[in-house]
């Protein structure tokens, strides 16, 4: 599909994801200053799950609100609470430091509990003959603005300002770009109310469907929940002794596979859409297999570059496949949740792939190793039963 085919506010909302996209070095900084700070990874991990519990119900709650609401006013929202996050924890100092990165994490969490809408917003406002393709690109675009920021970014960060103090300026410039972020969404972005969420002619909820689509999400939540980023940083700052610029070699890396896999995706002949889902979670299987043994940096980087290449390969067709299932007039509700059902399946990870990683850096790759192999087997078997 060529940039010219898309149509035009399809353009603004994947150039937004562009724009925001250098931002998302925040979520490497965060645990990484949680660390450098004085929590283990135990710590960040029973962090990171005490702020989970409270969003659970919320999120479905938020989801059928917005069956009626404009959802960009939902993503102006998301914005608004990941800045005032971001500013919080650039004000984390001193002897209220915790409280203040306890509210910040809050706020954002809050934030994530709209995220839902990201999806229902692309289901409505991307072509829906045509989704496949278009996710193509939906990917590739955020990928080249992280591969053209994150490595100037953590090369400041770990190797010319790598003191906590430069993480806290880092948060507080993105906390205020948000501002930005904001007034583009308003001004570019169109609104999506209730007229355009009519369920096409000829739609059929197709149960036996919708609970594989709940099992795939299952194996896949616990999957990469026992091994959250948190691990990967951990390993790579305190194991091999790197700095957070060794951590952003590897997000480039894995978004170079990206762009790559967006290629291939393209590529994939119609009707092998579960084919290449299954071999997507075979790919991330031999990511975690490769992890789990403990490997040196550049096996690393090889590790994520193959794994990464594999979720950019299945996404555009697990994702077209998950907007054909939903009825366009409850995308709000049923994103959300579906996002709650994750949450709810993963609520516990974090914790549990802190406390592996205390007892070994790289023991939550193991445990994540059998739940890619079982999701990838799950998309053999329904091709094999005729599906696409």
């Amino acid at each position: 599909m060529r940039w010219s085919e898309i149509p035009r506010d399809a353009k603004a909302y994947m150039l937004y994801h562009t724009i925001i996209a250098p931002g998302l070095i925040v979520w490497i900084l965060f645990p990484l200053y949680l660390m450098k700070t004085g929590y283990s990874i135990l710590d960040v991990g029973a962090f990171f799950t005490a702020v989970n519990i409270a969003s659970i119900p919320l999120t479905y709650l938020f989801g059928r609100a917005f069956n009626k609401w404009d959802i960009k006013k939902g993503l102006i929202t998301i914005d608004v609470l990941n800045g005032i996050a971001y500013v919080l924890y650039g004000l984390s100092k001193g002897a209220v430091a915790p409280v203040v990165l306890f509210a910040g994490r809050a706020v954002e969490k809050l934030s994530t509990m709209l995220y839902p809408l990201y999806q229902a917003y692309e289901q409505l406002i991307y072509p829906e003959e045509r989704y496949e393709e278009i996710f193509a690109w939906h990917l590739r675009l955020p990928e080249i603005a992280t591969v053209a920021t994150f490595p100037v970014m953590g090369y400041l960060l770990g190797y010319v300002y790598p003191s906590p103090e430069s993480y806290r300026f880092t948060f507080m410039f993105f906390g205020l770009f948000s501002a930005v972020t904001i007034a583009y969404l308003w001004f570019f972005l169109p609104s999506i109310g209730r007229t355009e969420r009519i369920t096409p002619e000829g739609f059929t909820f197709k149960v036996s469907e919708f609970k594989f689509l709940l099992a795939f999400e299952a194996l896949l939540t616990v999957g990469w929940g026992l091994a959250p980023e948190i691990v990967l940083i951990n390993y790579i700052v305190f194991v091999l002794h790197k700095t957070v610029f060794e951590v952003t070699l590897i997000t480039v890396a894995t978004s170079l596979a990206s762009i790559a896999g967006t290629y291939a995706s393209e590529r994939v002949p119609k009707g092998r859409g579960f084919q290449a889902i299954a071999f997507g979670m075979f790919l991330n299987a031999f990511n975690v297999f490769i992890m789990a043994l403990s490997p040196p940096l550049w096996a690393v980087l090889a590790a994520y570059t193959v794994g990464n290449f594999g979720d950019t390969l299945w996404f555009p067709f697990y994702r077209s496949w998950m907007f054909k299932l939903i009825p366009r007039e409850k995308t709000s509700e049923f994103h959300a949740a579906i996002s709650s059902y994750r949450k709810l399946i993963g609520i516990v990870a974090p914790f549990i792939a802190g406390a592996l990683a205390s007892l070994h850096a790289t023991l939550p790759y193991a445990a994540s190793l059998a739940f890619f192999i079982l999701a990838g087997a799950m998309f053999i078997i329904i091709s094999r039963r005729g599906g696409r």
